[in-house]
């Protein structure tokens, strides 16, 4: 199995919203590499990406710790618990959470604050989410062909996952230079737009020198030194973990949910439409129509949310407080208009948002002003 296809078993999108919220409390980014380069026989780019492609992993286990310093609004954490996920939230600060990979359907993912303990695993097509603090269990069956459970860049390779789809003619491929990575020897494979007008400076992916597996990830901004997200091993072990890792046993006075998932196909062969988990009414709600302005690493998206929300606050879908708290934070973005219209914007070290009056989202990995540009046409 490439290590390049697994699932993980959170959703998280990258930047404009986060998931795996988890307070870790101590882990320093220095604990990422320590001590001098490793010298190791050279290896060109398209090698690197070759080991990477073909990389295979049959089980691993260990500690992983995020860091982002994005320059964002506390913004996330209300969004999340506006719509319903309280895992969103990872857009500042350092965190931490252990990892175990027993092969595509075994899973699991432990996330520890100073307050509890939130568990996400797969075993087959069984996914448990357990909230210690509350006492709660989450239990869904996945359909049989498991397409039902979203990626998300909860380990290095994960996050190079998505990185690897944007390797296009924008994009220059280069070798960074060797590192030590949680104990081990890695190469490192770099990536720069070659469009300027991209918010990202570079990707930096640390493979491993023996399994070819990325132990680190980095994306710097424009005219920054320091990575403005990252996520490394501290600790790796690519043994397989034992059978019992991936077993969910309820712990005494555990409140249980079970959560269906419609996987039929509704009339004439066409999927139903249902949104597993969604509140009575949501299933049929209409989707934002979405398209994208330019190409590579300058790529804009707008949606149109129509009456699904716009910049003065949140709007179907969000039950009170948390979405009048939503709504207050979106009120404070500072107001922005030109010949485009007129909205708020939200922007960050990688990215810019712009929330519109009328009901649009444009987002990017860059200015304002390439978004301004795309709002217009």
């Amino acid at each position: 199995m490439s290590v390049m296809k697994n699932r993980a078993v959170l959703r998280w999108l990258v930047p404009v919203t986060a998931g795996v919220a988890v307070i870790g409390g101590g882990a320093a980014i220095g604990a990422f590499a320590a001590g001098a380069d490793p010298a190791l026989p050279p290896r060109s780019a398209a090698q690197l990406l070759d080991d990477l492609r073909t990389s295979r992993l049959d089980g691993l286990s260990g500690t992983v710790v995020q860091r982002a310093d994005l320059g964002l609004p506390p913004i996330a954490a209300l969004a999340g618990k506006a719509t319903g996920n309280e895992l969103a939230g990872l857009v500042s600060g350092t965190h931490t959470l252990r990892v175990w990979y027993g092969g595509e359907d075994r899973q699991r993912l432990a996330l520890v604050d100073t307050l509890g303990e939130q568990d996400v695993l797969r075993n087959g097509r069984d996914v448990w989410t357990w909230n210690s603090r509350e006492n709660t269990a989450v239990h869904r069956e996945l359909p049989a062909d498991g397409k039902d459970l979203p990626s998300a860049p909860a380990t290095p390779a994960d996050a190079a996952q998505q990185a690897l789809a944007a390797i296009d003619p924008t994009t220059a491929v280069t070798v960074g230079r060797t590192a030590t990575v949680a104990g081990r020897d890695a190469y490192e494979l770099v990536l720069t737009p070659r469009d300027k007008a991209s918010l990202v400076h570079q990707v930096r992916i640390a493979l491993d020198a023996e399994e070819h597996v990325p132990l680190r990830f980095e994306v710097l901004a424009d005219g920054q030194d320091e990575p403005a997200f990252e996520v490394a091993f501290t600790q790796v072990d690519f043994r397989t973990p034992a059978a019992d890792q991936f077993r969910f046993n309820p712990p005494p006075g555990v409140k249980v949910t079970e959560e269906s998932t419609d996987a039929r196909p509704g009339p004439a062969g066409k999927a139903s439409g249902k949104v597993p988990g969604s509140k009575p009414g949501q299933a049929d709600a209409k989707r934002p129509d979405v398209r994208t302005v330019g190409t590579g690493w300058t790529t804009v998206v707008v949606a149109e949310l129509g009456d699904a929300g716009g910049a003065d606050g949140a709007k179907a879908g969000a039950d009170a407080p948390d979405a009048d708290m939503l709504a207050q934070v979106l009120g404070d973005l500072p107001k922005v208009s030109g010949d485009w219209g007129s909205g708020r914007l939200l922007s960050g070290k990688l990215f810019s948002v712009l929330l519109t009056d009328d009901g649009r989202v444009v987002a990017g990995l860059v200015t304002p002003e390439r978004l301004y540009q795309a709002a217009k046409g």
